[in-house]
C-alpha cells in the first residue's frame, strides 16, 4: 500500500515538521512493516509552468516526426514572449494547455535544462510528459495535456504536486484494513495520539423498495449489496489533477473519470467498487454460483472457464462480473467516443455503483484457481468492512455528481444478510500475563476503544470488534493489540538460563565437523529447497518400489510443481550443479547437509495446542509421532577438473573414486568403519557404483551409495558427462561411530614397510582383497594403502593384479624384519584363502 503523505494529512492533523521518515518510524513501532519513504520530486528545480501552445510547424526531412512550436508561458521567461520549443510528441494541438519546463531548470534524475540547437531550430526549454517528470504512468505515454481552466505561467510543480513523500507499506494478511488511506490514518492517529476524520462518516440515505434491482442468491457468499444510480454523466469529463496525481502516487493508472473515482474511494475507504453502464445492463443484478464450466470474457479481454465455487454478479444475460476480482467486458464504462462529423461526444451517461461484502475464503479461492490476481480480491481475501459499503457507494454517488455533472437517483438498494456484532469475552489483566508485565483496566480499556472496540465490564471485559477488524477473533488477539499499541520495545527481556558446559550436541559438532571436512575437501556447500516434483524420481531411474517414492505431500505448496518435501538430497543438488554449469561454471564440487522427510505408513494428525499454557510432555510427544521421519543425510556431486591444470601436471578430472573418497571422509569424521563394496542403485551407473555400509549393533546396514551416475540419468537431467555423486544417512552413521572421535596415538618406534602384488580374478572387489589382508596382518598393521591395479597379458586373462603398501609399527617396540614378514604372509594367506588370491610372481 503506497500512501502520499500529503494524502494522507488530510485525515490526520500530522504536526508540521514531521517527516515521511518520522511517520514511518511511528507506524513502524505501531506494528506495520514501512518498506521505502519515496522522496517524490527530489532535486526538481523550476521553472516548471503551464504553457499554451500557441503555433506549430511541422519540420521535414527527418527520421522522426518533429514539430517547432511557440508556447505562452505567461511571464515566466521574463519578457512575455513566446517560447520557441522542439518537440517530437504528437498528442497535442494548437491551443492545448501543456506543461513545460525552461532553461535554468532542473528535473529528476538530475536532468538540467537549457537552451540548445536541434534540428536546425534553437529550442528554449522542452514540452513535459509525466515520465518525464517522476508522474508515473499516465496510460498516453505522451505529453501532459491539462486541462483549459489554467492560466500560462502557472507554477506546476504545485499544480500537479510533484513534490511529496510517499510511504510504501506491507500490509501483512492480518492487516487487511490499513490497505486504504482510512486504516494507515487510523495508525497515524492513535500513534501519534491525534483525533482522525473519518472518511467513512457520511450521511448516507436509508435503502428504499425503488432501488436498482438486485437478487442475492448465495447470502453466505455475499452478506451485503450495496447499489446506487447516477444518470447524466458528461462524456467529455475528465478525471481533476488532484485526482489522478493520488491515484499515480498510489501506484495506480487513471483510465476514465468513472473508473478513476472508484479506485479513488477504494484507496480512501478500503472498499472495492464496479461501474456498470446501466446502459449495457439487461435486467437485475444477481449474485449466484457460478455453473460448472461456465464461459465468462473478464475486463481484460480474457474467456475464462468458471467453477462452480465461483462467486459470479450475473444480468438476464449471464455473468457480467467475478464477485470481488474482476467485471466483464460486456458491461464496462464505454470509452467517450467524438464523432468526426458533428463533433458530438458520446458515452457512459448513466451508470450503476456496486458496493458488495463477499466471502474471503471464497474470493481467494478464485483468484488463485484462474490467476488473476486485482486490487479487489487483493482486499477482499484479507477482509474488507463489511459495514464501508454504504459510505463507499455514496462517496463515489458524491463525486460523480461533483466531477462528472451527474444526478444521484432517489433510489437506494441494500441489502444484507442478518448478522449480530463479534463479541469476545476476556479478563482484564489477560494482556498483562501475556506481555510479563502490568498495564492495568484502564490502559487495556483505552488501547482497545483506540482501535475501534466497544469495552464494557470491569475485572470481566466484554468487548465488541469492530466491523473493519476481522482478524480479532479470541483473547491473545486483542492482547497483542494492547501490547502493539503500547510498543514491543517496552516488554522486559527475560533471557533464559543457559546451563554452562554444555555447548554443541554429539549431532551438532558432527554436522560441523563434516561441514569443515567437505570444505577442506574443495566442495561448497549448496543449500536448496526441501521441495522436489515426483517426475525427478523417474529421471534418477528409481523403482517403482523405491522407499524414495513415498513422499509427505504439501497441502499448500510454494510450487504446484514441487509439492512435496525430499526424500534425497541429490535433485536440490544436481539443479544447482546443472544452474552453475550452464552459466559457465564447468569444474564443480559441491555438497549438501540436511533434513530428508520419510513419510510414515500410517500419517499421524497433529493437535492444535492452546497458548495459554505449556504443552504437556504427553501433548509433545502426540506432536512428534505425527511428524515423519527427518533423518539427516550429506550429499555431494562433482563434474569437470577435480584437479586443475597447470605448470606442476596435467590434472584430472572428478570420477566415481572422489565421491567414494567423499564418504570415507565423512565415516573418518564419525569414528565409524565404513565398507565400500560394489553395488547397484537408480540413478548410479552399474559398474561404477559403490555400496557404502557400515555395522551397527552388530547388523550390517546399507547408508547410501556413492559413484558416477547413469548417462541416462545424466541426459534427463541435462548434466556434465560423468557426473559423480554421493549420498548417505549422517544419522546411521554417526550411530556406527564409537562416540567421540578419538586422537591417533603417535608411536616412537620406526614403521616396517612391505609391499604385496595379488593376482585375483577380475570380477573381485579390491575392497575385498583389502578386508581379508586387514584382518590377516592383525593388531600390528597400522595402514593399508592400494596403490596400483595393472592388467595386462602378463598377469593372465580375466585377472587383475592388485598392490598394496602395508606399514607395521609396534607400540613398545622395534618391529624385527621377522615379524613384519610373518604378519604380511598372515595376511597374503587369508586374502588367498577368501578371494583366491596368490602372489603374483609366485
Amino acid at each position: 500500500m503506497r500512501v502520499p503523505l500529503s494524502w494522507l494529512r488530510e485525515y490526520v492533523d500530522l504536526p508540521a515538521g514531521e517527516t515521511g521518515r518520522d511517520v514511518a518510524a511511528k507506524l513502524v513501532d505501531a506494528g506495520l512493516e514501512v518498506e521505502t519513504v519515496e522522496q517524490l520530486g527530489t532535486g526538481l528545480k523550476g521553472p516548471l509552468v503551464v504553457g499554451q501552445v500557441l503555433t506549430i510547424e511541422e519540420l521535414e526531412g527527418f527520421r522522426k516526426p518533429i514539430r517547432f512550436c511557440t508556447v505562452d508561458v505567461g511571464q515566466a521567461n521574463g519578457t512575455g514572449e513566446p517560447q520557441e520549443i522542439v518537440c517530437g510528441a504528437r498528442n497535442f494541438s494548437v491551443g492545448d494547455k501543456v506543461v513545460v519546463v525552461l532553461p535554468g531548470a532542473v528535473l529528476p534524475g538530475d536532468f538540467a535544462i537549457a537552451s540548445r540547437k536541434t534540428y536546425g531550430k534553437t529550442s528554449h526549454g522542452m514540452i513535459c510528459s509525466g515520465e518525464e517528470l517522476g508522474m508515473g504512468d499516465d496510460g498516453t505515454h505522451g505529453i501532459i495535456v491539462l486541462p483549459p481552466e489554467y492560466e500560462p505561467g502557472t507554477d506546476a510543480i504545485e499544480l500537479l504536486q510533484l513534490v511529496d513523500e510517499v510511504l510504501d507499506i506491507d500490509i501483512t494478511p492480518d492487516r487487511g484494513y490499513c490497505m486504504s488511506m482510512r486504516g494507515v490514518a487510523r495508525e497515524a492517529a492513535t500513534a501519534y495520539g491525534l483525533p482522525l476524520r473519518d472518511p467513512a462518516l457520511l450521511d448516507v440515505p436509508a435503502p428504499n423498495s425503488y432501488g436498482y434491482a438486485v437478487q442475492i442468491s448465495d447470502p453466505q457468499g455475499c452478506d451485503r449489496f450495496t447499489a446506487r444510480t447516477v444518470t447524466g454523466l458528461d462524456p467529455e469529463a475528465r478525471s481533476p489533477i488532484w485526482l489522478t496525481r493520488r491515484l499515480q502516487k498510489a501506484g495506480m493508472r487513471p483510465i476514465s473519470l468513472a473508473v478513476d473515482i472508484t479506485n479513488y474511494v477504494m484507496l480512501e475507504l478500503g472498499q472495492p467498487l464496479h461501474a456498470y453502464d446501466r446502459a449495457r445492463l439487461d435486467g437485475a443484478i444477481g449474485v449466484r454460483r457460478a455453473e460448472q464450466g461456465e464461459k465468462f470474457t473478464t475486463l481484460d479481454g480474457v474467456k475464462r472457464t468458471l467453477d462452480a465455487e465461483d462467486l459470479v454478479i450475473t444480468d438476464s444475460s449471464g455473468p457480467i462480473g467475478l464477485a470481488g476480482v474482476m467485471g466483464g467486458a460486456n458491461t464496462e464504462i464505454a470509452d467517450s467516443v467524438t464523432d468526426p462529423e458533428t463533433g458530438r461526444v458520446t458515452g457512459t451517461t448513466d451508470v450503476v455503483i456496486e458496493a458488495a461484502h463477499f466471502d474471503s475464503v471464497s474470493i481467494s479461492r478464485t483468484a488463485r484457481r484462474l490467476k488473476l490476481s486485482s486490487e479487489a480480491s487483493k482486499r477482499f481475501e484479507r477482509g474488507v468492512d463489511p459495514q464501508a459499503a454504504a459510505a463507499a457507494a455514496q462517496r463515489t454517488v458524491d463525486l460523480l455528481v461533483l466531477l462528472a455533472g451527474g444526478t444521484a437517483e432517489a433510489g437506494v438498494t441494500e441489502l444484507t444478510a442478518p448478522g449480530a456484532p463479534r463479541t469476545i469475552a476476556m479478563s482484564a489483566d489477560h494482556p498483562d500475563r501475556v506481555a510479563g508485565m502490568e498495564y492495568g483496566r484502564e490502559t487495556v480499556v483505552r488501547r482497545l476503544q483506540e482501535i475501534g472496540c466497544d469495552v464494557y465490564g470491569q475485572d470481566e471485559l466484554v468487548v465488541t470488534v469492530p466491523s473493519w477488524r476481522p482478524d480479532l477473533a479470541e483473547p491473545n488477539d486483542l492482547a497483542e493489540e494492547v501490547i502493539r499499541l503500547e510498543g514491543y520495545g517496552n516488554l522486559p527481556s527475560t533471557l533464559p538460563q543457559v546451563p554452562s558446559g554444555r555447548g554443541l550436541t554429539p549431532r551438532q559438532q558432527l554436522h560441523r565437523r563434516v561441514g569443515r571436512a567437505l570444505a577442506g575437501a574443495g566442495y561448497v556447500e549448496a543449500l536448496s529447497y526441501p521441495f522436489l516434483g515426483e517426475a525427478v524420481f523417474d529421471q534418477l531411474q528409481l523403482p517403482a518400489d523405491d522407499a524414495s517414492r513415498q513422499v509427505v505431500r504439501l497441502v499448500n505448496p510454494l510450487s504446484d510443481e514441487e509439492p512435496a518435501l525430499r526424500t534425497t538430497l541429490l535433485p536440490g543438488l544436481l539443479a544447482a550443479l546443472r544452474r552453475n554449469d550452464s552459466r559457465g561454471s564447468h569444474d564443480l564440487a559441491l555438497f549438501e547437509t540436511g533434513s530428508v522427510f520419510r513419510a510414515a505408513a500410517e500419517p499421524g494428525v497433529a493437535v492444535r495446542l492452546g497458548v495459554d499454557r505449556r504443552p504437556t510432555d504427553e501433548e509433545v510427544a502426540t506432536l512428534d509421532a505425527a511428524l515423519p521421519a527427518q533423518p539427516r543425510y550429506a550429499a555431494v556431486v562433482l563434474a569437470g577438473a577435480r584437479e586443475q591444470a597447470g605448470w606442476w601436471g596435467k590434472g584430472r578430472p572428478a570420477d566415481w573414486a572422489d565421491a567414494v573418497q567423499a564418504a570415507r571422509s565423512l565415516a573418518v569424521e564419525a569414528g565409524a568403519e565404513l565398507v565400500v563394496r560394489q553395488g547397484q542403485y537408480g540413478p548410479w551407473h552399474p559398474g561404477r557404483c559403490a555400496e557404502l555400509v557400515v555395522t551397527v549393533d552388530g547388523a550390517e546396514q546399507v547408508i547410501g551409495h556413492a559413484g558416477e551416475l547413469h548417462p541416462r540419468v545424466v541426459k534427463a537431467m541435462g548434466l556434465p558427462a560423468r557426473t559423480s555423486a554421493m549420498e548417505l544417512d549422517l544419522d546411521r552413521l554417526a550411530a556406527a561411530g564409537g562416540g567421540a572421535v578419538q586422537a591417533p596415538r603417535i608411536s616412537t618406534f620406526p614403521v616396517a614397510t612391505q609391499d604385496v602384488a595379488l593376482i585375483v580374478d577380475a570380477s573381485v572387489p579390491a575392497s575385498a582383497v583389502e578386508d581379508a589382508l586387514r584382518q590377516g596382518a592383525g593388531e600390528l598393521l597400522e595402514s593399508l594403502r592400494l596403490f596400483d591395479v595393472f592388467t595386462g597379458e602378463q598377469v593372465g586373462a580375466g585377472k587383475k593384479s592388485l598392490a598394496y603398501a602395508l606399514r607395521f609399527r609396534a607400540a613398545d617396540r622395534t618391529l624385527t624384519a621377522e615379524e613384519s614378514t610373518s604378519a604380511r604372509d598372515a595376511a597374503v594367506a587369508l586374502a588367498g584363502e577368501r578371494t583366491g588370491a596368490v602372489l603374483r610372481g609366485a
